[in-house]
Formats: C-alpha cells, sequence, structure tokens
C-alpha cells in the first residue's frame, strides 16, 4: 500500500482498489462498509459486488470513456462518530464522485451529509429511515436513492404467512401465542414493533415482549428462559447480527420448545449457517431484497452464479446487491456522459427501470426508496433446509414448500 508508517496508518481506514490498470479518465467510487466489527462478513461483501462490477466495466473499457477504481472506508460498528469520520473521509477525496453502501448508520443520518454535498449515493439500509429523511424534500435529496424497498412488508407479512403455513395443515395453531425479541437499533426495532402491532390486529396474544442493548449478546439462555415459562406457538427474535442469531438459536435447541422459529435478517448471512450447523434447519426468515436465483428470475440466476464463480462462495444479500447497486450507477452515467454532473447523475438513477437480482427496480418519488410488491421488490420468505435456503414465497418464486421442523412435536 505504501512505504511510509503514514500511510500504512491511514490504510486501516481509507483503502484504495485498484480492478484494472488506471487510465486517463478514472472515476473513484466510494463504498461504506463495516472492514471491522461485529458486521464485517456483510462488509466484505459490499466490496466484493462493487469491485466485480467494477473489474467487469473496466474490462469493456469503461463507461462513458470512463475507467473506475473502489475507495473504501470503515464504518466499524455503525456508530454516529465512526460513519460521519468514514463519509468525512470519502468525501474529502480527490475523485469520488458516487458512494454506495449496503447500510452505514442504521438511522441513515448520513444522508444528510450527502445532500450537502450534492453526492449520488445508493444505501441498502433501514428504508423507513431513508424515507422520512428524504419524504421532507424529496427534490433537495435528489443526490440519494434506497435500494432496499418498503419495510412494510416486514412488518405486516409475518403473520399472514405462519397462519397460511398452519392452515395448510403443516403445523397447529390453537393458542395463537408469539414471543417477540428485538434489539435496540432502528433497524430490528422498527420491524418488530411493527409485527407486534399486526399480531395483535389478528388476534395473537404476545407472551414475551423483550428488547436487548444493541451489541455482540453473550448468552440468551436467560431470555429464553422466560420464552419456555409459557412456550408459545411462535418465537421471533429480529437481532439482525450473524453471530447474536446464532447464538440464540444454538440456544434454543438445547431445549426446543414446540414452536416455529422466525429471525430477521441474519440467515441470509453464510456466516451463520456456518456457526449453527444442523441447527438452523427448519428457521423460517424472510428478506426485501434478497436475490432471486430462481430460474423463474433470470437476472438473479445470473448474477448469483456469477459471483460464485468470481469469488468461490455464494453471495448473501450485499454482495449481489452492492454489484447492482454499482450497474444501476453505471447505467446512469452511460445516460449522462459526466460524472462530475452529479445532479444529472442523482436524476438518472432516479428514473431507473429495470431488473435487478432482487425483482424489478424502480424508485417512489416521494420518498426515493424502491418500490415493493410482487412486481417490483417482493418479500421473499424462506426456511433453512439441510443448511440451504429454500424460497417458500411468494408463488411466483418459490422453489420448495416449507417442511415442519425437526423440534417441533406436532
Amino acid at each position: 500500500m505504501g512505504k511510509t508508517t503514514t500511510i500504512l496508518a491511514a490504510a486501516t481506514a481509507l483503502t484504495v482498489f485498484s480492478a484494472a490498470p488506471v487510465f486517463a479518465d478514472v472515476v473513484k467510487i466510494g463504498v461504506l462498509a463495516p472492514l471491522t466489527g461485529p458486521t464485517a462478513s456483510d462488509g466484505e461483501e459490499f466490496v466484493r459486488g462493487v469491485q466485480w462490477a467494477v473489474k467487469e466495466a473496466n474490462a469493456r473499457g469503461g463507461v462513458a470513456g470512463q475507467t473506475f477504481e473502489v475507495v473504501t472506508a470503515d464504518v466499524k460498528d455503525h456508530s454516529a462518530a465512526n460513519v460521519s469520520s468514514a463519509v468525512e473521509r470519502l468525501l474529502s477525496t480527490d475523485g469520488i464522485e458516487v458512494i454506495l453502501t449496503g447500510y452505514a448508520s442504521l438511522s441513515m443520518f448520513e444522508v444528510d451529509l450527502m445532500a450537502e454535498a450534492n453526492m449520488p449515493y445508493m444505501a441498502a439500509g433501514p428504508s423507513p429511515s431513508f424515507a422520512a429523511i428524504v419524504s421532507k424534500d424529496p427534490d433537495g435529496y435528489n443526490c440519494c436513492w434506497s435500494f432496499t424497498a418498503d419495510f412494510k412488508g416486514y412488518e405486516a407479512d409475518v403473520t399472514p404467512t405462519i397462519e397460511a403455513l398452519s392452515a395448510a395443515g403443516i403445523f397447529d395453531l390453537k393458542d395463537k401465542t408469539v414471543a417477540i425479541i428485538s434489539s435496540d437499533n432502528p433497524y430490528s426495532k422498527t420491524i418488530s414493533e411493527g409485527m407486534k402491532v399486526a399480531f395483535k390486529d389478528a388476534g395473537w396474544t404476545i407472551t414475551v415482549d423483550e428488547l436487548v442493548p444493541f451489541g455482540p449478546v453473550s448468552d440468551w439462555r436467560s431470555m429464553l428462559a422466560k420464552v419456555r415459562e409459557n412456550p408459545p406457538e411462535v418465537v421471533i427474535n429480529t437481532d439482525y447480527i450473524p453471530a447474536n442469531a446464532a447464538l440464540f438459536m444454538n440456544q434454543f435447541r438445547e431445549n426446543p420448545t414446540n414452536s416455529v422459529v422466525f429471525l430477521q435478517y441474519a440467515p441470509l448471512v453464510p456466516e451463520f449457517v456456518k456457526l449453527t450447523g444442523e441447527n438452523s434447519n427448519g428457521v423460517l426468515y424472510n428478506a426485501i431484497g434478497a436475490t432471486l436465483n430462481v430460474d423463474s428470475w433470470p437476472r438473479g440466476k445470473e448474477v448469483s452464479e456469477g459471483y460464485k464463480k468470481e469469488y468461490g462462495v455464494d453471495s448473501g444479500p450485499y454482495g449481489v446487491g452492492l454489484y447492482e447497486m454499482a450497474t444501476v450507477y453505471f447505467d446512469a452515467l452511460e445516460k449522462v456522459g459526466d460524472a462530475t454532473d452529479h445532479d444529472a447523475i442523482g436524476k438518472a438513477i432516479g428514473e431507473t427501470s429495470r431488473a435487478v437480482s432482487s425483482g424489478f427496480l424502480e424508485f417512489d418519488p416521494e420518498t426515493h426508496v424502491a418500490r415493493q410488491s410482487n412486481d417490483h421488490i417482493p418479500v421473499t420468505f424462506f426456511q433453512l433446509q439441510n443448511g440451504a435456503p429454500a424460497m417458500i414465497a411468494p408463488e411466483k418464486f418459490k422453489s420448495g414448500d416449507f417442511q415442519k421442523p425437526s423440534w417441533m412435536t406436532k
């Protein structure tokens, strides 16, 4: 990276990757990513996805006469201080014309920093926070767009999905009881609060309603003891950190209740399956923006297989997601022709209307959030079966059927 101590020290926070020989007109793509900390496995995917897209674009001779480099900045634990520092580093780096991320902060406050700098920005973090910021003045946030679709499906779709599985005779629902555990962060808490409303409206009883501090969890046994006091028919944990969710599942399996287990997001990450092994077979989870790696959606299959060919491993949601975000930027640049015309680039991103790996991408002009529906970006439900995901809904994309988990007796 360099020969001096100063350069080596700086490299821990700001790293430049060259995906091809440098040409005359080089555009730098900034990537905010947790390169260290509890979600570093996601951050690795952020970077890989953009690097792969850049490698392909440069191999074709670039876009609009310009080639690309990737510059990363570490958001570490997603705290406001670390995200602000990483954003400042990227914004002050010469040649950066766009910034991409899976998620930087969970409150999305950095959207305001990007708007102040008029920096094109695409994120795949919590869309409710993104929409709350942008909807106050959509024209004032022409720079910024959420690749993640509206979260309403996360909050409302779990209840009817579980009820439909019961109606199909896979398991019994007699008391309609649910235990809901969440982590105190904007992503997990927003989803769990919405779920509570949906379950109550459907006549369910919430037997456990617990919120744990955000960050690494060392032991879930006391929480699981509360769950077992009055065994519910469904157990939900919305803590998205893979290591936390894996520990929860491993300790649940020590003395399981006769319950459907739903976990939010974490089972999408390959690290979760590695940490749980056979213990997670049977877990139910969903995603807004997961890769549609099925024959009925060729784009998803193509990108998913391409990522595995490039890196030798399957992608979670963010490897292929960041690849697609980079290609959306390339489309905008091709249309505009000038990477420094940030107003035009932002407008062109907002006009996107095309298939991506997670569905058909179009943005809501009032919130700048990707549209969510079965005809746009669907809510997809999965079950882990033999260590691999089976997509069980929606019908048009399903690759398998839900199987009653081995720990359930009836």
